[in-house]
């Protein structure tokens, strides 16, 4: 299975409408991580499965969603609200709940993917506004096989960071 993954575009409906556009019939899913600013109602959210940002303020998004697709289990959440700026154990336990493999979460900005106890956590980074020691806009594809996870980041131009490329055998 493949998966877009972007998060905080902060109102940045074009770039929204870009990844669709581009990537609509090519991935399976596409997932995003809050902070759009824009409204639960946007004809957008038809392509992507969207939770709520700290800075998204309509109660209508959800503030985690669990979606199974294939043999993947994905928890997702914006982070916030389990304080991921501290670390990942909040979100650890949110995800151990729902049996996810897959987490994804957004809010610090920046870049990071990592596999704990066979799961695999995925910051996208942010699409328009980078923070941290990585400074580049960005949003990740996970390909999910039977026996690894494979993350490639790209940019807005849709071209590979190929520093930026994961894979993580499963156990």
């Amino acid at each position: 299975m493949k998966y877009l993954v972007v998060s905080d575009n902060h109102g940045d409906r074009d770039i929204l409408i870009d990844l669709a556009e581009t990537y609509r019939g090519k991935v399976d899913k596409m997932f995003h991580c809050g902070d759009s600013e824009l409204e639960p109602t946007d004809k957008l959210w038809n392509d992507f499965i969207v939770v709520k940002g700290n800075c998204d303020y309509d109660p209508e998004f959800p503030d985690m969603i669990v979606e199974k697709i294939g043999m993947d289990t994905i928890f997702m959440t914006h982070g916030h609200l389990a304080n991921v700026r501290s670390g990942l154990t909040s979100l650890a336990l949110q995800a151990e709940k729902a049996k996810a493999n897959i987490v994804l979460f957004g809010h610090t900005h920046e870049i990071g993917c990592e596999v704990r106890a066979n799961v695999l956590y995925l910051n996208p980074g942010s699409i328009s506004l980078p923070r941290g020691p990585i400074q580049l806009k960005s949003y990740a594809i996970i390909e999910s096989t039977s026996e690894q996870f494979i993350v490639q980041y790209y940019g807005r131009n849709h071209q590979k960071y190929k520093e930026l490329h994961f894979v993580f055998n499963k156990k």
